[in-house]
């Protein structure tokens, strides 16, 4: 390389004539925030299943369980798409990287934590843990008030 290609009016003639002066960003950038987003929606699972189990030592994130539970029960029964995914897609493609073919429960989780032929089974367990996690959160509280009068 020349020392010209390094010279500023170089540059500026660049700027001038209108090309882009934003620096190109490296593609193993954008897959490592694509593995970034992958792994917050992994943390939104587990706190999903977990969550009302946290709430037990720490009663005020029940709310933040809640509404969690809540967009979970949106996301599958309504089938909307989950913004996770978008966010991971767009990251998967400005990186050189395909688009996941399907959404990231089907993509990641179905198949690897339990068998793909047991949606439904796999969706009750989970279902039946929350529950649980929040019967003894209620259960706890009750105790906890009942003890205090």
């Amino acid at each position: 390389m020349s020392l010209e290609f390094w010279s500023n009016s170089d540059r500026r003639s660049k700027i001038i004539s209108g090309a882009s002066a934003r620096p190109r960003v490296d593609p193993v950038g954008y897959r490592l925030l694509a593995d970034g987003v992958a792994g917050v929606h992994y943390a939104y699972l587990a706190y999903l299943v977990g969550g009302g189990f946290v709430a037990w030592r720490w009663p005020r994130t029940i709310a933040v369980h809640g509404l969690a539970a809540a967009w979970g029960v949106v996301v599958v029964a309504a089938g909307w798409p989950c913004p996770l995914t978008a966010a991971q897609n767009a990251l998967r493609e400005r990186g050189g990287e395909p688009r996941l073919s399907d959404t990231f429960i089907n993509s990641y989780i179905r198949g690897t934590f339990y068998p793909a032929a047991h949606d439904a089974e796999a969706r009750g367990v989970v279902a039946a843990v929350v529950v649980a996690s929040w019967v003894g959160y209620a259960l706890r509280r009750r105790r906890r008030r009942v003890s205090r009068a």
